[in-house]
């Protein structure tokens, strides 16, 4: 059974070959827990199961022109890990459409069974 340090690595080397959703279907446990800083529009901030974060994943991919990306870390403790991310990116949809931005945001990922169990995002919305 792999280590969290272990499935951080495959998790960033996956990550930095644009392989996200590859990562979603061979690291994450059926009944992951993901959450976010807050509640996007009708969204909750809180998110259940595999078939949930992987369209999540999708609609993110979807629904952002990404001119860039990158991926550090993993940075390992105990059955967790974190990990940093940086994106260039353009909405296509919503308020934010066409308007071009740097995002940058660290994720908390808890490790049981040798599989991604929770993943928490950390990162300021302004104000």
């Amino acid at each position: 059974m792999d280590s969290a340090f272990e499935v951080g690595k495959k998790l960033v080397a996956l990550v930095k070959q644009g392989k996200n959703l590859e990562a979603i279907n061979t690291l994450y446990a059926d009944d992951i827990v993901s959450v976010e800083p807050q509640p996007m529009g009708n969204e909750p901030a809180e998110k259940k199961g595999i078939a949930t974060i992987r369209g999540k994943n999708e609609w993110w991919t979807a629904n952002h022109e990404i001119h860039s990306a990158t991926v550090n870390g993993p940075w390992p403790h105990g059955d967790q890990f974190i990990a940093y991310y940086k994106y260039d990116v353009t909405p296509k949809a919503g308020p934010h459409k066409g308007h071009r931005f740097t995002m940058e945001e660290s994720a908390l990922y808890t490790v049981k069974n040798g599989k991604v169990a929770k993943e928490e995002f950390f990162y300021s919305m302004g104000g």
